[in-house]
């Protein structure tokens, strides 16, 4: 029934605050271009959560930034879920509700973790952990690192662990392939290179049309080598039902409306052409368009009218301002201080140009998230959970 529905999810309602939408989702994917603050405002957002909301929060980074350790009072983390200590949280003056805790994704030991949970049998499981080709390639396989960030985000949401998880993802080209990940790994298990792979490489039928791939493999790689790739994938393959079945089952994830994705950007150029890049495929696949943060944006009182006339006066009046003021013996020489005012009026005009244009491009690109956030510039580096809360405190409300 509606009533029964958390604020936010009744029929009409419309979520107007980053502060509602944290409190209807399970899941939310901070995504955008390297550079743009994007890991930064996924631990803000989750470091406001476990603050004002309660529960247990994750902040889960699949683009390692161990720089966010440090931000979160933390020596170091790693695959195995860290909560943030409430001395960090006492530091910067608060008293959250709920917990925090952090994760960074360890690609090698998930993919041993993996294989522990989908091998049919203890033999199988130990033949492909000790397989020397798996060792080798267990980290840099196609697609590894994005799929089994996606199977690690689907394990913690099934253990019920956390009420809220925030993911970290790769810079936007790299989070498509973060969402593609799922898909990918489902349709290589079906596919004829795997068939190839996977067949015994002394009793291959070889097609005419394949002949000359294994002759030149061969040559170049040797049989042996052809022989371990070719158990290395069998052994692999009698996962696939598994990873298929938890393919199918993150994608289910990513469409449900639990998760909701959050896009990061500044309002330079290049930034934001990828935040429309990626709020067009949001919308071409149906998924949940939560929030756009746009980071490093030029203050409201630019575009006020009352601040133009100050600003023209200074560049208009500026000699007779400074002559004004030589009288009275506060300045030195007139037409320095003139030539300052006047400088500094049409570089406030200048911004303010730009502060105008930042306006109208926020107004274009808020009719797709529910809700759209902006935070100016901050004076120093983020370095420390106080930084990460007054971050908090711009997008929150």
């Amino acid at each position: 029934m509606a009533a029964d529905l958390p604020p936010g999810d009744q029929p009409g309602d419309k979520v107007r605050t980053l502060e509602q939408l944290l409190a209807t989702r399970e899941i939310v994917i901070s995504c955008g271009s390297g550079g743009v603050g994007k890991t930064t405002t996924a631990a803000a957002v989750a470091a406001m959560a476990a603050t004002h909301l309660g529960g247990k929060v994750l902040v889960l980074t699949v683009d390692p930034a161990r720089r966010l350790a440090t931000a979160l009072g933390l020596e170091q983390f790693g695959n195995v879920e860290t909560r943030v200590p409430d001395s960090a949280f006492a530091e910067a003056g608060v008293t959250p509700r709920g917990e925090l805790w952090a994760a960074m994704l360890d690609t090698k030991q998930s993919w041993d973790d993996l294989v522990v949970r989908h091998a049919p049998d203890d033999k199988t499981r130990q033949a492909i952990l000790a397989n020397s080709i798996y060792q080798n390639i267990s980290a840099r396989f196609v697609q590894s690192h994005d799929y089994i960030a996606m199977e690690r985000l689907y394990e913690i949401h099934s253990s019920g662990a956390y009420d809220l998880i925030v993911v970290d993802t790769p810079p936007t080209r790299n989070a498509i392939d973060f969402l593609d990940a799922p898909e990918r790994m489902a349709d290589f298990f079906s596919s004829k290179l795997l068939r190839w792979l996977t067949a015994p490489a002394k009793s291959r039928v070889v097609s005419m049309a394949s002949k000359p791939f294994y002759v030149v493999a061969d040559r170049i790689l040797g049989s042996q080598f052809l022989e371990d790739i070719a158990e290395f994938f069998g052994l692999f393959q009698t996962m696939a039902p598994g990873f298929v079945a938890r393919a199918e089952a993150v994608s289910r994830v990513l469409a449900d409306r639990r998760t909701s994705f959050m896009v990061v950007s500044t309002l330079e150029a290049a930034p934001l052409h990828e935040a429309e890049f990626f709020i067009e495929t949001l919308e071409a696949r149906r998924y949940h368009l939560g929030a756009l943060v746009l980071n490093k944006v030029l203050p409201a009182y630019l575009r006020r009218t009352a601040t133009t006339g100050v600003a023209r006066r200074m560049v208009t009046e500026a000699e007779a301002v400074a002559a004004g003021l030589a009288e009275s013996g506060d300045v030195g020489d007139p037409g320095d201080v003139a030539r300052v005012l006047s400088t500094v009026g049409e570089s406030f005009l200048n911004y303010q140009v730009v502060a105008k244009r930042e306006a109208e491009q926020r107004a274009s690109l808020a009719h797709s998230p529910d809700v759209t956030a902006a935070v100016p510039y901050f004076e120093s580096d983020i370095a420390d959970l106080t930084g990460l809360l007054a971050l908090g405190d711009q997008i929150w409300r």
